[in-house]
């Protein structure tokens, strides 16, 4: 289970560093990992691999991006999942919980 979830951040990581190379919008993930390097390192979240690891049979599908926002006075992990059938779906993860706060198919 671990080495696919590392396997699935190393495609994810991979991917975003060759679009963010070559696309300009792709620059706000950089900040992203920022944001979160510094909510983790002051207790506010957890890491992305915790959170990945507690909620990863829960989110029904392959992660194929993640965003870290500040939403109402708490960190959130935004995944955008691929699902069966190919079905769009973000899930929405509290940052220091682990707790899915949302669900919604795109």
């Amino acid at each position: 289970m671990f080495l696919m979830t590392l396997r699935t951040l190393t495609g994810v990581g991979l991917f975003v560093a060759i679009l963010s190379s070559t696309m300009p919008c792709w620059a706000d993930r950089d900040r992203d990992h920022d944001r979160a390097r510094r909510a983790v390192e002051h207790g506010e979240a957890l890491p992305l691999l915790d959170i990945l690891g507690r909620v990863r049979s829960q989110l029904h599908g392959e992660v194929i991006g993640v965003s870290f926002k500040r939403r109402r006075d708490r960190w959130i992990y935004e995944f955008k999942v691929i699902g069966p059938g190919s079905q769009l779906t973000e899930v929405c993860v509290d940052a220091a919980s682990a707790e899915i706060i949302k669900r919604e198919e795109r």
